[in-house]
Order: structure tokens, then sequence, then C-alpha cells
């Protein structure tokens, strides 16, 4: 039955809308420990560019899902659920509150719902495919997907080719739209009873956070950050290193880009990632939207929730 699943809370949001702090402080009151479900906070050495919880916050509040990969390891969102369960699992025997924290959504919703059953990836075809989009041009294959999956060609954005790749390849092996398995599947797999809290504030506010985010991230720093990183052999191809932040950063170090247009860049692409990630929240039909400001508000969620105060 539904009210026998444990109960977890988890605060999304898009970057720098300080998912870390409410979390924090929400943690701190209902006896709670944090699974962090960003993509980035997982490797070793990669702090800075992060925004990973420093050493202080720890040390009030266990973290879980931090720091378990070197740059250079594989890594899923099949992973994620595997591994963040495991830990979930661990803090609900202690009689805590697991609160699930982070801004990759993929990662939420999977942990929240289950993967779908789908075949491994198969690489000769997935070479293949990139060599039909590379022959027809930018757009072949989304326009295949289109014909043969149009519901899921709504889901994907035109320009992730790795998502519309993997949906073709299902089609492929199996006969199957994604659409249709993901629908079977109807994310059965729900082991928890959940609040799913996302922070969102005025739009100029964020983009102004997101500025002084990455001045702060330069200043204490992520030059150095990724210097060290490539000094340690991690290639800067590598999948982690070209997410925000470390892809930047790199530029300058090779003097392929002056600091201040690299850091202008950052911005914009910061900001443009968190358009994406607030497209993606608002597609989630069970979360409840608040101000980060609004403490009050959020304390009385998790308590109605939780069936406690704090």
């Amino acid at each position: 039955m539904a009210e026998e699943r444990p109960r977890i809370v988890v605060i999304g949001g898009p970057t720098a809308s300080g998912k870390t702090a409410v979390a924090q402080r929400l943690a701190q009151s209902f006896d709670g420990e944090i699974v962090s479900a960003d993509s980035i906070q997982i490797y070793r050495y990669m702090d800075i560019g992060s925004a990973k919880p420093t050493a202080e916050e720890r040390s009030r509040v266990p973290y879980h899902m931090v720091d378990i990969r070197n740059p250079n390891e594989d890594f899923s969102a099949g992973d994620f659920v595997i591994e963040a369960r495991q830990c979930i699992e661990k803090i609900l025997s202690r009689d805590r509150v697991p609160f699930v924290v982070g801004g990759t959504g993929l990662y939420i919703r999977l942990l929240l719902g289950g993967v779908v059953d789908a075949p491994s990836p198969d690489s000769r075809l997935r070479a293949r495919l990139r060599a039909e989009e590379e022959k027809g041009g930018k757009g072949t294959l989304f326009a295949r997907l289109v014909h043969v999956d149009p519901e899921a060609a709504r889901s994907i954005p035109p320009g992730n080719l790795r998502r519309i790749i993997r949906a073709l390849e299902i089609f492929e092996l199996t006969g199957l739209k994604l659409s249709d398995l993901q629908s079977e599947h109807s994310f059965k797999d729900r082991p928890y009873r959940y609040l799913f809290v996302c922070l969102a504030c005025d739009r100029k506010v964020l983009y102004e956070l997101i500025d002084k985010r990455v001045d702060s991230m330069i200043k204490g720093g992520l030059l150095e950050e990724v210097h060290t990183l490539l000094k340690r052999g991690y290639s800067r191809e590598l999948k982690a290193m070209q997410s925000l932040g470390y892809r930047h950063a790199a530029m300058i170090l090779a003097g392929e880009m002056d600091a201040d247009d690299a850091v202008e860049l950052m911005k914009k692409d910061t900001r443009h990632y968190a358009k994406r990630q607030l497209t993606w929240f608002r597609s989630e039909p069970e979360v409840v939207w608040c101000d980060p400001d609004r403490e009050e508000r959020i304390n009385l969620l998790v308590t109605n929730f939780l069936g406690r105060a704090s």
C-alpha cells in the first residue's frame, strides 16, 4: 500500500537557486541526511565548478553521492538510481529523513519512478546512426524520430543527439517505440512517497545569482582546480571536463579564449542551462514550486508531509 512506502523529500531547481542552503537547513531541522542528485558532484577533485558542499557544511549534515567516482570513470543515470537507493535505504534504517537534492532532473525522475527496461547499447548501431547524421546533415536523425516516434520526439530537444540516437536505437533493436516503453512502464517502480519541492525565484534575480556564482568560482580558484585536474592526467575531452565551468576554464588555460570573454560565455551558458532545468522541472507533474526565501512555507510543507514538527 502507498502508506507503507518510506517518505523522502526532494529539493530540485535550477543552478544557483539556493538548493544546498535550503536542504542544509531542512536536514538539520528534521534530523535528515542529504543525497546529492548532481551529475558533477559525484566526481572527486571537481569541487569549485560543481558548487560542491563545503567541508564545513558536510561536517554538520551527512552527504551522500558526492566524491564517489574519478573524473574519467563512467557513471550513468542507472548507476545513480542503484547507488542512491542504497544510500536512502541506509538513511531510513537509521530512522533519519533522506533529502534528495540537486538539479539533474533525469536523476531525480528515475530515482522516483524507476528505469525503463530497455536493451543495452549497441556500439555499432550507434556508430551507424552517427554516420547517417553526419552524411545527411544536422537534424537528419531527429526527422526520422519524428516519423517513427512523434511522442518521443516531442520530449527530446532536436539538438540532443545522444537521446535521439538512444530512441532510434531502441526502435531498431526491438521494433518498439521508446514512448510506448515509457507508457507501459508508467513509472510503476515507485518505492517512495515523496514531497518534491522545486525552488524558483524571479528570472532576473536568478540570473544575477548565476553571475555572482560564476564570479565567485573564478575568484575561488576554478582555474587552479582545472589546472590541477589536467596535471593529474584528466583530459579536457572527458565528459566531466566538458561540463559548465570546466570547459570554459580549460579554454582560458589553453589560450583559446580571453579570460573576460570566457567568463562572460560561462555566465551565458549557465543561464541557458538554468532555463533548460526550469523547463524540465516544469514538466514534472507533482512539483510544488517555492521561492527559496519563503523558509516558513517550505518548513510547513515538510512538516505536514513528514507528519512531525522540526
